[in-house]
């Protein structure tokens, strides 16, 4: 009896081994399967003071990610507990019919892992510290640099971790 689970634990270790090789590159973030892209935006344009909303500009280049974004096969959003990243997610969120997980920006680690028992493509909204990272982390191998100026650029990350920008608007 040992040895017949043994030997299951030896073809389920090599079976799964086998699962995991492809002929796609592999990413360094482990976050992709099955054919999805991630996509990582910093908030859009934000108002003055704590915990702003988006300006007008902020929601109107809201609604053109949303418009970008609809059918990219988008399975989840994520974004921080803020209003600028959960009103920039809201139209997308809105037109899917999903709702926004928000991530804590500090354990970056629990995001890429939860993305990565995703089927489908996802959104990710952050800010211009942690964009770049976030790229990183989730398999981007040209990290964008960002300012606090910078609004607006849509990274998406594919299966062999090239990074395309688009501006929104």
């Amino acid at each position: 009896m040992r040895r017949s689970i043994r030997m299951l634990v030896l073809a389920l270790t090599a079976l799964t081994g086998c699962v995991g090789m492809s002929s796609a590159p592999s990413t360094d973030g482990g976050a992709f399967a099955g054919g999805k892209e991630i996509h990582v935006v910093r908030h859009l344009q934000k108002a003055a003071g704590e915990d702003p909303a988006l300006t007008s500009e902020g929601g109107v280049a809201a609604i053109r990610l949303a418009d970008l974004l609809a059918d990219k096969g988008v399975v989840a959003i994520f974004a921080t507990p803020t209003r600028r990243t959960m009103e920039t997610g809201a139209p997308l969120a809105n037109r899917l019919g999903i709702m926004i997980t928000p991530y804590d920006p500090r354990d970056p680690d629990a995001l890429v892992s939860a993305i990565s028992s995703l089927q489908g493509s996802v959104l990710v909204i952050g800010h211009s510290n942690t964009v770049p990272d976030l790229v990183e982390r989730l398999g981007g191998r040209q990290v964008p640099e960002l300012t606090e100026q910078d609004y607006g650029t849509l990274f998406t990350i594919d299966e062999a971790g090239q990074v395309r920008s688009r501006e929104i608007g």
